[in-house]
């Protein structure tokens, strides 16, 4: 395609635009991306921007987009630079060129993550304009028409993807014309046998009831006709895609489905639609529960229509019923109240009302860290499907299927929500966890001495919005409590995972596995998990990996080389520290500790020569071993080396009257110490005595004294004493 067969196309879809401009950034475009190929290595590259500029004509977009969707690859893979697009072409062009531009100079960990920034980006500059997601979709679909020369890998995660995001975009902006397509070429490349077969059996049913749609059409022109109004009237064939999620998730055979061809009526005015339909249920018998009047009642997105089942020589088939501006819109969404094209109050306040779902979304998301949470939360969001209810003043509020009075408070504001204490429903109170349905009225109940929302509520309700801000709520009126209950959570997990928490649980080691998570401190961490902001497990395997990766590297330094003497006695007094034991006479001997008496600096200690083991260190009051004769040659002189990295494993018990909150008062203690627990156990008699076992690891005497003596000054304790096995 040359310029001026370009400009011609350009011309056709939108011939308001200023074709000089448009010539300057398609030949800026064209030397820019000149001698790259598509990954086909036949076509020229910049006959994607070209197309995707096309689609954007087509769609009767403004002249800046249509310039953007030119340059939209030329930051990012020519040499092209920013300043450059915006000294050219202007400040609009150069956002929404960013906008588009990959996060290529960021390494993310995994493939999900680089996704989840490329759509937060993408997002975010789509608050501001709207453009930025219309050129993404554009692109995508011209993508998704050229995937037939990737490989088969490729081809099916790039169709998940469009499945997944791009498609529920462009329905949730309303551009049935790209969902459609972007629908029916992802399966087509997910399913390809599925889809031929299914593309077979649509042209040859097509076929065998076209003769009874004539005969539908036939009646409905001399119907209409007679009320004297102006119509058009037509077959609209059924997307493959939605046949097939029918067969699939519905469960039906293909001769089950009867509205794989709709008949679709265009008149000037809502006074007609109505009309049209009076004909229409007097021509045939309307199918109870199968009517839906999306003229009355918008849908989010604003698509318009009136749709009715009917039965007619014996199957079922849909009649959709609009105006022509309703149409405009049903086929290009949003681009159809362009407010840069539009100048009118009107559009813009309709373009407002679309977008505000984009808007919220990142509001609601913000605090999302995890990029799983992050895409599950946006895929809930584009494939809900609505419930309609009514405000007491008679005002819609459109809901997720599923949700609770809690969703619809926090819908009308956060304060409605967070002092939420009950529902009424057409007028009776019902609880907070009943799931709404179409047309009931709501009325919020709430209260002044309301404590706030209840962590249980985020078990039942459905929407982003309710669930974020119950978390928001948590996260700023909580935050000491979080912080403790994060703390706790990690330090289990942690020692699950034998990870020394002394080590480990510092701003300085985890430094970068915070700014990962977009955290300032240890405490924002803890605060996090604390109010369910994050999980444990999307923290401690990195922490695991991180240790882990050290310690190898720590072994790999450690080999041997020729060492000078001085090196050599250096290296011996060292490893000689390592236990924090020192045996006198001896420079290299394996030494392990007695688990029986679990000796810790402070102790008096003697070391026991056993054969093939080395030297077993126990605290020289230990009664495990017997001194005899025979043993005593076996004894040998030992002593504490200065060691301040080492740890050692003791046991504690405490003996107390048994009551409420005893084992949360010692493990604050020990949080409070900074000590750490390997293990715990309780038992009660019958007298309601309860004995404590407590495993810990400490540095030395001092420190065990120090909490022995803490947890003899609780109420109701009777006594603490070390024990040995």
């Amino acid at each position: 395609m040359n310029l001026e067969d370009y400009l011609t196309r350009v011309k056709q879809f939108a011939p308001y635009v200023n074709l000089d401009r448009i010539a300057k950034a398609y030949q800026y475009g064209e030397i820019a991306h000149e001698g790259q190929m598509r990954k086909d290595g036949t076509t020229p590259f910049f006959s994607h921007p070209a197309n995707v500029s096309l689609i954007l004509a087509e769609l009767e977009m403004d002249e800046e987009t249509i310039i953007a969707a030119l340059l939209h690859d030329t930051v990012e893979d020519t040499t092209v630079k920013l300043e450059d697009v915006r000294t050219e072409f202007g400040d609009d062009v150069a956002l929404l060129v960013d906008g588009v531009t990959k996060l290529a100079v960021i390494n993310y960990e995994t493939k999900q993550e680089r996704q989840v920034e490329n759509l937060r980006k993408m997002f975010l500059a789509m608050s501001s304009d709207i453009r930025v997601i219309l050129i993404k979709l554009a692109d995508r679909l011209h993508n998704i028409r050229t995937l037939g020369n990737m490989p088969p890998e490729k081809q099916k995660e790039k169709a998940e993807e469009t499945l997944e995001i791009f498609a529920p975009i462009a329905n949730r902006l309303g551009i049935f014309k790209i969902k459609w397509e972007l629908e029916d070429l992802s399966l087509k490349y997910l399913d390809p046998e599925g889809y031929l077969d299914l593309v077979k059996k649509v042209d040859k049913k097509r076929t065998e009831r076209e003769s009874i749609i004539n005969d539908y059409l036939a009646k409905l022109n001399k119907a209409l006709t007679e009320l004297h109004i102006n119509f058009e009237i037509y077959g609209r064939p059924k997307n493959f895609y939605s046949i097939y999620k029918k067969m699939k998730y519905q469960h039906k055979e293909f001769d089950e489905i009867y509205d794989i061809t709709a008949i679709r009526i265009i008149c000037d005015d809502i006074k007609d639609c109505y009309s049209a339909l009076g004909a229409v249920h007097t021509l045939w018998t309307p199918i109870p529960g199968r009517f839906k009047d999306y003229i009355a009642m918008p849908k989010p997105n604003l698509y318009q229509s009136i749709h009715t089942t009917l039965m007619g020589n014996g199957e079922p088939f849909e009649i959709q019923i609009r105006t022509r501006e309703m149409h405009r819109i049903a086929e290009i969404g949003i681009a159809a109240h362009w407010k840069y094209k539009e100048g009118t109050n009107a559009a813009n306040t309709e373009m407002e009302k679309k977008i505000s779902w984009f808007r919220q979304m990142m509001e609601w998301q913000s605090d999302l860290k995890d990029p799983s949470e992050f895409m599950k939360s946006l895929k809930f969001d584009l494939f809900n499907t609505e419930v309609f209810v009514f405000t007491p003043d008679g005002a819609v509020v459109d809901l997720p299927v599923g949700s609770t009075p809690i969703d619809f408070a926090y819908k009308i504001h956060s304060e409605v929500g967070n002092k939420c204490v009950g529902a009424k429903v057409n007028g009776r109170i019902v609880p907070i966890n009943y799931q709404l349905q179409n047309g009931q009225r709501v009325e919020i109940l709430t209260s002044k001495n309301a404590v706030g929302p209840s962590r249980d509520w985020l078990k039942f309700v459905k929407s982003t919005q309710a669930k974020q801000r119950i978390k928001q709520w948590f996260k700023k009126e909580r935050r000491e409590e979080n912080i403790e209950k994060g703390h706790e959570m990690i330090m289990s997990e942690l020692r699950k995972q034998n990870l020394p928490t002394k080590v480990v649980l510092n701003e300085e080691y985890l430094a970068e596995i915070l700014r990962r998570l977009s955290l300032k401190s240890l405490d924002d961490m803890y605060n996090a998990i604390g109010y369910g902001g994050i999980l444990t497990n999307q923290v401690v395997p990195k922490i695991r990996e991180k240790y882990i990766k050290e310690q190898k590297e720590e072994q790999a330094k450690k080999v041997p080389e020729v060492e000078k003497p001085e090196e050599h006695s250096k290296r011996k007094e060292e490893k000689k520290n390592e236990t924090g034991v020192s045996v006198k006479g001896i420079d290299d001997i394996l030494i392990r500790f007695a688990k029986c008496c679990s000796p810790v600096p402070g102790d008096e200690i003697i070391g026991y020569i056993t054969r093939g083991r080395g030297v077993t260190i126990h605290r020289a009051d230990c009664e495990n071993f017997e001194k005899t004769d025979d043993s005593k040659n076996r004894f040998i002189e030992v002593e504490w080396a200065d060691s301040k990295e080492s740890s050692y494993l003791t046991n504690i018990q405490v003996v107390s009257i048994d009551r409420k909150g005893l084992l949360s008062d010692i493990t604050t203690m020990m949080h409070d110490l900074n000590m750490m627990m390997t293990g715990i156990s309780a038992k009660i008699d019958k007298n309601g005595i309860v004995i404590i076992n407590i495993s810990m690891e400490i540095s030395d005497i001092e420190e065990l004294n120090k909490f022995t003596r803490k947890v003899k000054m609780l109420s109701d304790v009777i006594e603490v004493k070390r024990v040995t096995s």
